[in-house]
Order: C-alpha cells, then structure tokens, then sequence
C-alpha cells in the first residue's frame, strides 16, 4: 500500500518531544504510520527553530512545475527545495511568522531582507501572499510589491497581466503581478540571464543578471 505524506520541516521541538525524531518520510513510515497525513520531521536536528520554505544554489532541481507540485512541495530539506503552498498556509495560519531571504551573488556577496509579518491563505483563496514590515539587509524592497497576489503557474494563471502568462513567460512559479520584480522560482541561469527569466531580486541585481542562491525561511513571532 502506497502512503503519502506531507512534511512540515523543522518545527521547533518542547522539552518532552520523545527520543525518535524523523528526519525524512521514510522515517515517519519505518515509525510505523500508515496512513497519509501531515507528519513533523526535524531534517536540521531537534533544537532549530526556523522552517525553510524555499532554497535555490545549485540548479539541481527544476523549478518550473504545475500547480499540483507547487502545492504539495518538491526537492529536499537538505538541498533545493520549495516546501509546498498547502503546507506554509497550514504553518501560517496558526502563528504569526516572520519571513528572512537570504542570497548570494556569483561574486561572494550576500544580502538579506526580513518582513516582520508573513502568511499565505487557503487554496480557494489562490494561496494569496500576506506581506509587511519590511527590513533591508542590502537587497533593497522588491518583494512587497507581491503582496496581496495569488500564486501562479504555468498550468494555473492567477496573474494580474492581461497579455501574458507570467509563470509560463518566466519560467516559474510565484505571486505574479505584471509579471515580477523578484523571481525566485525562474530558470537557474549562472550570472548574466535573459531578461527576467533568471533568479532575480531586481533592486539589487536588476532583470538580466541570476542569483547564485536564495533561501526563504520563516520563524515564529
């Protein structure tokens, strides 16, 4: 029998959490669950109180995906990863979070920016981004403007552009507007890109130009 199971990482853990701590779904299933559900898995250890939601630094795993994988996640914890729409509107919609990107240019700099209030509502709702309280590490407020957007993909247009499929003409999948001003989801590009089709952050490093990483993480309030 088949079992699905979808992961909410690195949930922070209370002084009585027992011994065995899964660290993937196929922990969870030698455990001895048998049926699908969502299971708490602790891949960074027992102690870490972040849950990353996205990660970008090698170009190992394709980005450009439906809808149905959006939502559930793909990749894993331990390398690029995007943890799944269903599973941060489940952890959002329980405490209030905090966001912090992180990210790196092929040139060794890395600059950050943190918004004191993060959230993303339910699917029927298009998974709509909930975004404030902007704080520039260096990489400038480009991801405001994403606030209050539905998430699209190339197989789901939720886009506020009236000529184009944003996901579909960027290859990727994020809250597009018309169309984007950070693209963390695009194509993995090394450096220099086609406009706007790379991992782009525009008010640090514009439209033509792919980060080398990115990383998104949310913390509890």
């Amino acid at each position: 029998m088949k079992v699905f199971v979808v992961l909410v990482a690195l949930l922070p853990v209370a002084v009585s959490s027992p011994p065995f701590l899964p660290v993937d779904c196929a922990d969870v299933y030698s455990s001895g669950f048998g049926s699908s559900g969502v299971y708490t898995i602790y891949p960074a250890g027992p102690t870490s109180p972040v849950q990353v939601i996205q990660r970008r630094k090698d170009g190992t795993v394709n980005f450009y995906r439906k809808w149905d994988q959006y939502k559930s996640g793909f990749g894993q914890a331990s390398g690029e990863y995007w943890l799944g729409l269903e599973n941060v509107h489940l952890l959002t919609l329980r405490k209030t979070y905090k966001l912090r990107v992180d990210m790196e240019d092929f040139e060794g700099a890395k600059v950050h920016v943190q918004y004191s209030s993060f959230s993303v509502g339910p699917e029927n709702d298009g998974y709509q981004l909930y975004l404030s309280g902007f704080t520039d590490g260096g990489a400038g407020n480009s991801m405001t403007a994403d606030s209050g957007k539905k998430f699209s993909t190339f197989d789901k247009d939720q886009d506020h552009s009236s000529s184009t499929n944003c996901a579909k003409q960027y290859l990727g999948g994020w809250w597009y507007g018309e169309c984007h001003s950070v693209n963390p989801n695009g194509q993995y590009l090394w450096g220099s890109s086609i406009y706007g089709l790379g991992i782009n952050w525009v008010s640090w490093k514009g439209y033509q130009y792919s980060l080398k990483a990115i990383e998104m993480k949310i913390r509890p309030v």
